[in-house]
């Protein structure tokens, strides 16, 4: 009690006040060391921009990269923490899978403007597009790196649970809305008339538990493989695996369109 009296009293002689006091409202407690957040705020733009010396200040750089760093890794543990308790009955899969879902990028993105992070970061205004979809995610990480550095690993723990997924997101929700890779290369085989098949290749039982592995050929070549506890979520993974090629690799795809040529030869 006494401690967060200093801290008040501290940010209230700080020279640019009001981003520290919108700080307050978006941790939900005063900060202890308030050069830490000014410094996770700041992107590699802006710091290159204005030439900035602080790279002396606890945890600086001159900007928030390794602050990122650091939160990246909080956020990732606070996040397995949390759903490792909420859902103590689900296997090692689905908590991967979720945790995913609650860390990419598109949701931290999401996540930092709902808490309005986004109006506190500093930058040039100068970035590509490419730039500027993983400003407000990254400052979101560095974010949770400075409470770490601040505050304390329950510090952030509190700020992951209570401010980022209680007030804006309903993890169960997340839990079951599942991307349909399955789906999804279907069409595209289809789209562009490619030969294809889901062979089940192998099935065990486990102390009571069965396991699927099932390999999907596109025009009889092994394009994705996956494993899981049902027929469904092994096709999942194969076909996830087989999508990831098909957007990143054009040699694979003009070696599938040859193949797919000497089908229609013979």
């Amino acid at each position: 009690m006494l401690q967060n009296f200093i801290d008040r009293i501290r940010l209230f002689f700080q020279k640019e006040k009001e981003p520290f006091l919108q700080l307050k409202e978006i941790l939900g407690f005063y900060p202890h060391d308030c050069k830490l957040y000014k410094n996770a705020l700041m992107h590699k733009s802006y710091s290159n921009n204005t030439h900035s010396n602080n790279a002396q200040d606890k945890g600086n750089a001159g900007n928030n990269e390794r602050l990122e760093f650091l939160g990246d890794a909080i956020l990732e543990a606070a996040v397995s923490d949390i759903i490792y308790r909420k859902y103590s009955d689900k296997q090692e899969g689905f908590l991967t899978n979720l945790r995913s879902k609650l860390v990419k990028r598109e949701t931290l993105n999401k996540l930092a403007v709902q808490v309005g992070l986004d109006k506190l970061v500093l930058h040039t205004g100068r970035l590509t597009s490419g730039h500027n979809s993983y400003i407000n995610g990254n400052a979101l990480e560095a974010f949770i790196g400075a409470i770490y550095m601040d505050r304390g690993y329950d510090y952030c723990l509190r700020f992951i649970k209570d401010k980022l997924i209680n007030e804006n997101i309903n993890i169960d929700n997340v839990a079951v809305k599942e991307q349909n890779f399955k789906s999804a290369i279907i069409e595209w085989c289809q789209k562009y008339q490619f030969a294809y098949e889901f062979r089940i290749t192998d099935e065990k039982v486990n102390n009571g538990v069965p396991t699927f592995t099932t390999v999907l050929l596109i025009e009889n070549k092994e394009v994705g493989k996956g494993n899981g506890y049902s027929k469904k979520e092994s096709h999942q993974k194969a076909a996830k695996q087989a999508m990831a090629k098909v957007k990143k690799d054009n040699a694979f795809v003009n070696m599938l369109v040859d193949a797919k040529r000497q089908r229609k030869v013979h």
